[in-house]
């Protein structure tokens, strides 16, 4: 296994370790259903970078997973804020909601919004799970989605982004034309 591939395989397992279950025995079937969309999302991005034979993706998505995970981390050991059911100080963000939105976000960016609704309706069921299982407050949740999607918003580029540039020539006027489609 090569450098890139290890690397690879070495960041997507942390996203397990963030969002593995800590079950007493006692979990909803929302929330195991929301730590397990919690993983599945941002796989399904990284996976869709191989699909599409998209390196230059791929390194975006590593760029944008590991600048959200170490924001989420570093806000949580900061801030210091109880969970709402009293089973820890790590409450702010929502490291659970931040993982999926960043990978939902990921595919809207880079492929579209049209292969992104599920994944975003995935992502707000998974913020939904973490205030029903009392784990978070709604603060939590939207805080660790406005992380997610500013990641992968700012570190992520269109698959398509396309810039043209033409010359516009007449009798009386030079110029340049510019358009930009993305």
């Amino acid at each position: 296994m090569n450098g890139k591939r290890y690397a690879s395989v070495i960041l997507l397992s942390s996203s397990l370790m963030v969002a593995a279950p800590t079950y007493a025995g006692n979990a909803s079937n929302t929330e195991r259903a929301g730590d397990i969309i919690a993983i599945a999302i941002p796989a399904i991005a990284y996976g869709s970078t191989h699909y599409m034979n998209d390196k230059e993706g791929r390194q975006q998505f590593y760029h944008s997973f590991a600048a959200n995970l170490g924001t989420t981390y570093a806000l949580k050991s900061i801030i210091d804020k109880e969970r709402p059911d009293a089973s820890g100080n790590n409450s702010f963000p929502s490291s659970h909601t931040s993982v999926a939105f960043q990978g939902a976000s990921f595919i809207h960016k880079r492929y579209g919004l049209e292969y992104s609704i599920p994944a975003y309706i995935g992502a707000g069921f998974v913020g939904y799970s973490r205030v029903k299982a009392d784990k978070h407050d709604v603060s939590d949740v939207l805080a660790g989605a406005a992380l997610g999607i500013a990641s992968s918003m700012y570190l992520t580029k269109s698959y398509n982004d396309q810039l043209y540039i033409a010359p516009s020539l007449s009798p009386d006027y030079y110029g340049l034309s510019v358009h930009y489609q993305f």
